[in-house]
């Protein structure tokens, strides 16, 4: 087995096991963002689009869903997909069928698909992983779980508030020309 990121592993094991595509989604970003010169950036940006296309489609939110997926597909790279262990040709079918699928939403029905993988050693180390989170592999949905369906709203979101209180700070600093909070905030 090649040598893969945990977080990789754990997002594929959210996205077969317990089908936390949010999770996928918090995972990986956090990779993502922690590895600036990752050889597989787009491809791991992509991979994250992909998650929050499934966790907007399984929500009914359908053409947020169809918005990711289109992006997901611009920024997933065929050769990368392939060193991380997924048959990239039948990943892509796939997504594009779910794509054109989308496309007709008057008669969308959800359904999960699943990641190709050609590692037969990653797949082996997704499934233990599942199983430490007491998850089975392939399992499908649960579509009346609101924990797994309505995540996102039961998240604590301080952090993320935040941070955007301090950039919204940071570019009023720079119209202003001031250097400190305190004259900002009375403004």
């Amino acid at each position: 087995m090649r040598a893969y990121p945990e977080a990789y592993i754990q997002f594929l094991a959210y996205f077969h096991g317990p089908r936390d595509y949010f999770e996928c989604h918090e995972v990986m970003e956090d990779y993502w963002k922690s590895n600036p010169g990752h050889p597989f950036r787009q491809t791991l940006e992509g991979l994250i689009q992909a998650a929050v296309s499934f966790y907007h489609q399984r929500r009914g939110n359908l053409r947020g869903g169809e918005k990711m997926l289109r992006s997901a597909l611009t920024h997933l790279r065929d050769e990368h997909l392939e060193r991380l262990g997924i048959e990239a040709q039948a990943f892509r079918i796939r997504l594009v069928n779910r794509l054109a699928a989308l496309e007709r939403a008057d008669s969308f029905e959800y359904t999960d698909i699943d990641i190709p993988l050609s590692d037969a050693m990653l797949e082996k180390a997704c499934r233990e992983s599942c199983a430490a989170m007491k998850a089975v592999w392939l399992q499908p949905s649960n579509l009346t779980d609101a924990f797994l369906l309505d995540k996102h709203k039961l998240r604590d979101r301080s952090e993320v508030i935040a941070e955007r209180e301090r950039q919204r700070l940071q570019k009023l600093r720079q119209r202003t020309g001031s250097r400190n909070n305190e004259d900002i905030t009375r403004e």
